[in-house]
């Protein structure tokens, strides 16, 4: 049977690009805010205070982190990548859009919606489809995606990722898409019990290969494509919870995972944290591992948090980085 070695984590869109170009990225994802809503969001108060030198300092820690991983998915031994996401509008369409869904074809290319380099990753139909199985046994009516339009996969929180962790496409790559934006979606508790029969899946494949599972998404950020129509908090664009970041980073750094699952959906719309689904069905497969590597911090000019984790499934023994 299949075993799964490695956990992996991370935010996702700023989160790969150099400190210089977040103000362009800012000022593009504004403009967007106003086309959606007629008006122009004020620069957020917490810009202020981060200086070029504490910028560039902290990020640091996130772009090591992110070499970490790199490094780790190349030594552990994994064929295979399991890599969890969400979809905001490039896939999936109001007019067709599942809750959970896994893709099952024997390759794709991946595509960011800005466009820019193309690459093109291995699937593996044979896991996917032992994971699908075990996901509508177990009372998931997890969507089947057998072929992209074009073989092309264009959502944000896959190509990115993957040209950051794999650029040379060593592995194959499974993916399985998490509604988080789009409003209703599943809840934590919902999420947590999707990584449970994923790892069921993976156990009950016929062949036998090491895999690692990776959640992109989160942390807290309120942008232009947050669904505002539903959120009634107190948070304005720009605006990044920090305080409820730290906490479920601290959970996770005690090894208590699990108790992600008990949040609610209300909980994280309040908080920014729509994303961290793709976390906590992470977390499912993993149970309650205490992380390697584990990073967090907050940039008001890059309009999001950001995050790292690792967990290191092949020891009995976990050291933990745990920052911000």
């Amino acid at each position: 049977m299949a075993t799964v070695v490695a956990g992996m984590a991370s935010s996702h869109a700023a989160t790969f690009n150099d400190p210089s170009v977040w103000d362009e990225h800012r000022a593009r994802n504004r403009q967007g805010y106003q086309r959606r809503y007629g008006v122009l969001p004020p620069e957020h108060p917490g810009i202020e205070g981060e200086t070029e030198e504490d910028v560039r300092t902290r990020y640091r820690r996130i772009s090591d982190a992110l070499g970490v991983l790199r490094e780790r998915l190349a030594t552990s031994g994994a064929s295979t990548l399991i890599m969890i996401g969400d979809d905001q509008n490039e896939n999936f369409s109001d007019t067709n859009l599942p809750q959970i869904a896994i893709y099952l074809g024997e390759e794709f290319v991946v595509r960011s919606r800005s466009g820019g380099d193309e690459a093109r990753y291995r699937g593996d139909p044979a896991l996917a489809e032992a994971i699908l199985a075990a996901c509508v046994e177990s009372g998931i009516d997890m969507a089947a995606i057998r072929r992209f339009p074009d073989d092309t996969l264009l959502a944000h929180a896959f190509g990115p990722t993957l040209r950051v962790v794999d650029p040379a496409a060593r592995v194959a790559v499974v993916p399985i898409f998490v509604n988080a934006i789009h409003v209703p979606a599943p809840s934590p508790e919902r999420c947590y019990a999707y990584g449970e029969a994923i790892r069921a899946g993976i156990a009950r494949a016929d062949h036998d290969q090491r895999v690692a599972v990776y959640a992109s998404g989160g942390m807290s950020h309120f942008t232009a494509g947050y669904p505002w129509r539903h959120y009634h908090g107190p948070y304005t664009y720009g605006s990044i919870s920090e305080e409820f970041d730290r906490a479920i980073f601290a959970q996770m750094a005690a090894g208590e995972g699990r108790t992600l699952a008990a949040l609610t959906n209300e909980e994280i719309l309040a908080h920014g944290e729509i994303e961290l689904r793709s976390w906590i069905a992470l977390h499912g497969v993993i149970g309650d591992a205490r992380p390697e590597l584990l990073v967090y911090e907050p940039f008001y000019r890059a309009i999001q948090a950001m995050g790292v984790g690792y967990w290191d499934l092949g020891r009995l023994g976990h050291r933990q980085q745990v920052g911000g």
